[in-house]
């Protein structure tokens, strides 16, 4: 018989899927680093936006879950979407010396990690759609 506790951690999908707890990390990552940003105005502009756009990645995948697998492909692009705007926060925050050398490189490698992870699991959700069937988008349309 299944506990409260089993119960709570599967009834959300997307908390099954390692990509979410990858986007976790990541945030949690950000905010590690952010530490460090001081009192510079433009610091913590910076480091809002980062973890903002970090914390894009794991919302799209939380969202998109629920919905139908076209959708789901879409809101997986969204976090793709997040993951290219936090390579360009890096990219920014290295040239800023907001971030180390060290912590960009790990942000790199992160969220490499992660665009592979997405990438495939759009291309699983894409080929688990059976010859014939109708997604809900080409149901309303046909309406």
């Amino acid at each position: 018989m299944e506990t409260e506790q089993e119960k709570l951690t599967t009834f959300f999908r997307f908390e099954d899927l390692r990509i979410y707890h990858k986007a976790l990390e990541y945030i949690n990552w950000a905010y590690g680093v952010s530490t460090n940003a001081g009192n510079h105005l433009f610091a913590k502009y910076f480091f809002e936006k980062f973890i903002s756009s970090a914390s894009g990645i794991a919302l799209n995948i939380a969202e998109g879950s629920s919905r139908n697998k076209s959708q789901f492909v879409y809101y997986l692009k969204m976090a793709k979407s997040s993951v290219r705007e936090c390579v360009v926060l890096t990219t920014i925050g290295q040239a800023h010396h907001f971030l180390p050398k060290d912590k960009f490189e790990e942000s790199k490698i992160q969220l490499m990690e992660m665009t592979k992870m997405i990438g495939a699991l759009i291309g699983s959700l894409q080929r688990s759609v059976k010859p014939g069937e109708t997604t809900d988008e080409e149901e309303e349309e046909a309406a």
